[in-house]
């Protein structure tokens, strides 16, 4: 693949984020977050976010699938291949 199309990246970018999400939620605690009631937790709560946490880890691996699927060869490249002589 000669050039790397947009969406790839975006998508490669965009798993790593939800992963780093993903594993910030299940380290840190809700009251040590960034931000007021950011990411969906309470301001007093002391334990890990486990459900939001599997949540972004899933959509991150949803975002490399689609990259992967994307990046693949063609349909019409696998036929073009075998025409060559």
């Amino acid at each position: 693949m000669n050039s790397r199309n947009p969406l790839v990246i975006g998508a490669v970018v965009l798993g790593i984020v939800f992963i780093a999400i993903a594993i910030m939620y299940w380290t840190v605690p809700a009251k040590s977050l960034p931000g007021p009631d950011m990411f969906g937790h309470s301001s007093g709560d002391s334990s890990p976010h486990y459900k939001h946490g599997i949540a972004s880890f899933l959509v991150g691996l949803a975002c490399f699938a689609f990259a992967w699927f994307q990046s693949g060869p063609k349909k019409g490249a696998k036929s073009a291949a075998r025409s060559e002589p």
